[in-house]
């Protein structure tokens, strides 16, 4: 009884601690440990703005670039909030200061339903957000979640930048602060008195810090709103952007490797001489894997890529197969389907009874849903520039995760992780997969044995598909009851698939993953639709296919189940798509607006024109909530006479919150619209004997420009705080499409990719 009064009493000490620092204000987000790093001529004035001697405004930067715009919105809130002209405003590195975690990518990531407004749900997202504050390394780029995390931090930079700007030109006019103005990067007074943000700079680093700064009402706004052109496209046109495979450095060396054919392999043993005896060949070594889930390889170091891709194909290569050899990937999907035999998951969102309200109900439906393994495909592979000397790396990295990617080279390299530095070039796409640094552990373990030299790895296009951390495959089933009426009574939904998070956690910290992983059934339990009785369940299935976070990770797949069999519960209900999901709406009011704003912009329910070829079209829709975001997409389809599925045009609407850019917000739809089309209608990974049999886009193909459908994007006007915008396009549009399909065949197709009988 002693023992277990002190283990209460500790457990309840230790609960009052962390409730009574979870109430405490969360740390700075303005001022860095260590001052920013400045050029001559310049001054930092808090730890997201550099203003120099030229008038130049340099913001810092923590996210990655890989297509999104990031750096043009992120600029354009500081350049509002300290009222700098455009042209003044440049971009610069940051450093691993905490100040610049991520915080949001990781409280967006707790299995909440988007509508608890809970207590519980409060506390949870103060306290991990605080700890996401502490931790060193948490600049990461994903879940859609920069714009959502910087809107404050960077707002709050740029006021009080000003401010300190402003106090500096008071003091130096001797004239009130009050009556002084800043206006297109000068501080001006009314009696024409006007000097430069430059001009007044090192002043102004020298005034205290504002207590506390007014920011902009968004009706006075005259930078963010508008559809500015983003910064790095005169650096893509004229090649002057650096990806990561444009990294140049004196001296460097290239290596490119081959990796087990078979997931989980190692190497047996390796002939090198017919290798080592080509020109320009350097040293042929292997490294082992493990370090952040990089796999076991053979690497040809040489001065050119072409020769060490020659020497590479003169290898002879032995490989330990393991005991995966006789992994297949229809026979893992089969096995998620017998596990909903029997198990019932655990329940992620659950009202009233649906299992009784299932029992009582008049007319019943249910469908099966399948999905499979999915590549992330960048254009850019894999690729790493690392130099060791000296017992300490830099590193050059296309990377989501600067952080994650430093930790990956200190433990490859077995040195501390303060003694790397890692340089982010511009990313030949992400998509989830660069916020994995196995690629950066191989590289490092390489560069290991490049003498010095600085040493660029890059995987071939084969080795990138067939080593990938692949988007789960997933099936799902649904049951719908109805009432005498026609009215829908009970939804009841079970999902099965691997956990990318705990998968993660293994890799990332070498620890088992444990809870409830919000990816497994996002999409499928954070539904707006109003169900009397509802219960969504997953259930956890282990395998060794490796999975990772791909573009709207779970809604990717979850999105299509529910959405094809919210059509299907219309149909037999008897009643209009529309107006079935409008129904379900009934409390959602922003839900329905964007919905029906979709439906009007695309003509539903008016004749539509046959396809320039003769076929007949049809519209499908779809209703999605991601990443904070609301997206209605309305899709035309026809189908040819070899059964070829053809998107002509695909209606968006959007509601993102405030809207900060227009054009990055209609480029990302776009993209998240082709990219959603590839995986619905032609994305596939399959397994056999344990090997990834696509290696290349021949047979794992995108989107052709000639392919491509015209995409409207409409962005309703919002004053919500911003939300995601790189991955909520991507989940409506494959349950479009086959909505569209049912419509015009009378098929119900419920396995991705999409495929005609």
């Amino acid at each position: 009884m002693r023992r277990r009064y002190f283990l209460l009493g500790g457990a309840a000490a230790a609960g009052a601690l962390a409730v009574g620092w979870a109430v405490l204000p969360p740390d700075q987000r303005l001022m860095p440990a260590t001052p920013l790093p400045v050029a001559e001529g310049q001054v930092a004035l808090n730890g997201w703005v550099r203003i120099g001697a030229d008038n130049t405004v340099t913001v810092t930067m923590t996210q990655a670039e890989m297509g999104q715009g990031i750096h043009t919105g992120l600029a354009m809130l500081l350049a509002e909030e300290i009222d700098a002209d455009w042209s003044q405003i440049r971009l610069g590195a940051a450093t691993t200061d905490k100040i610049y975690n991520n915080t949001t990518s990781v409280v967006d990531g707790l299995p909440f339903h988007p509508d608890d407004d809970s207590r519980t749900r409060h506390a949870a997202e103060r306290i991990v957000g605080k700890l996401m504050r502490k931790l060193p390394g948490g600049a990461i780029t994903g879940g859609s979640s920069s714009m959502k995390d910087q809107w404050l931090p960077m707002r709050e930079a740029g006021a009080s930048a000003r401010a300190l700007l402003i106090a500096a030109a008071a003091d130096t006019w001797k004239l009130p602060a009050a009556e002084c103005r800043a206006e297109a990067g000068r501080i001006l007074h009314a009696s024409g008195k006007s000097a430069s943000f430059g001009e007044l700079a090192a002043q102004a680093a020298k005034m205290p810090l504002p207590d506390q700064v007014a920011l902009k009402d968004p009706a006075h706004f005259k930078l963010v709103g508008q559809p500015l052109h983003r910064f790095e496209s005169a650096a893509k046109r004229d090649g002057s952007a650096v990806f990561g495979l444009d990294v140049k450095l004196p001296g460097m060396l290239h290596a490119t490797v081959a990796l087990c054919p078979v997931i989980g392999g190692t190497l047996a043993r390796f002939d090198a001489a017919a290798a080592n005896a080509l020109p320009g060949v350097r040293k042929v070594v292997s490294v082992g894997g493990g370090v952040m889930g990089a796999p076991a390889a053979v690497a040809v170091i040489a001065d050119t890529p072409w020769h060490a891709i020659k020497a590479l194909r003169a290898l002879q290569i032995e490989w330990d197969e393991g005991n995966l050899a006789g992994l297949s990937s229809s026979v893992d999907i089969d096995r998620l389907a017998q596990t909903l035999d029997s198990e019932q998951g655990s329940a992620y969102e659950e009202r009233g009874d649906a299992v009784a309200a299932l029992a009582a109900a008049s007319r019943r439906i249910s469908a099966e849903y399948r999905a499979p393994y999915l590549a992330h495909a960048t254009m850019e592979p894999m690729n790493c520039t690392v130099q060791f000397k000296d017992g300490a790396a830099t590193v050059w990295a296309p990377t989501q995760a600067p952080g994650l990617a430093r930790m990956a080279a200190a433990r490859a390299l077995g040195i501390d992780t303060d003694k790397v530095q890692v340089h982010e070039t511009y990313l030949g796409g992400g998509f989830g997969r660069r916020t994995e640094s196995d690629f950066v552990a191989l590289a490092a373990a390489i560069a290991r044995e490049g003498d010095g030299a600085p040493v660029q790895t890059f995987w071939l296009r084969k080795e990138d598909m067939r080593h990938d951390f692949y988007r789960p495959a997933c099936v799902a089933r649904f049951e719908a009851g109805f009432d005498a009426q026609g009215r829908l009574q009970a939804w009841h939904a079970r999902s099965a698939g691997q956990s990318v998070m705990h998968q993660v956690t293994e890799r990332v910290f070498g620890m088992p993953g444990m809870g409830p992983d919000k990816t497994l059934a996002e999409g499928s339990f954070d539904t707006a639709y109003g169900f009397p009785n509802v219960r969504v369940a997953h259930q956890l299935v282990r395998s060794p296919v490796p999975v990772g976070f791909w573009r709207s990770v779970g809604h990717s797949h979850q999105a299509f189940f529910t959405e094809s069999f919210i059509d299907e519960a219309a149909a037999a209900a008897g009643k209009d798509p529309l107006a079935f999901r409008l129904d379900l709406l009934a409390q959602q009011p922003g839900h329905k607006r964007v919905l029906q704003r979709a439906a009007d912009q695309a003509g539903w329910g008016q004749p539509l024109a046959p396809a320039a070829d003769g076929a007949r079209k049809a519209r499908g829709l779809a209703l999605h909530r991601s990443f904070g975001s609301i997206v209605a997409q309305v899709a035309e389809v026809s189908v040819g006479p070899d059964k070829a599925i053809r998107v002509h045009r695909v209606v968006c609407v959007i509601d993102c919150g405030f809207p900060v850019n227009p054009n990055l917000i209609r480029q990302q739809m776009e993209s998240s619209i082709v990219f959603g089309l590839s995986a619905a209608l032609q994305g596939e990974i399959t397994l056999e004997k344990g090997r990834v049999v696509q290696s290349n886009f021949h047979d794992y193909p995108v989107m052709r420009m000639q392919d491509a459908p015209v995409i409207e994007t409409d962005i309703l006007p919002s004053t919500r705080h911003p939300e995601g915008i790189g991955e909520p396009g991507t989940p409506p549009i494959a349950p479009a499409v086959a909505n569209a399909l049912f419509t015009l065949t009378g098929q119900r197709i419920r396995t991705l990719p999409l495929k005609l009988a």
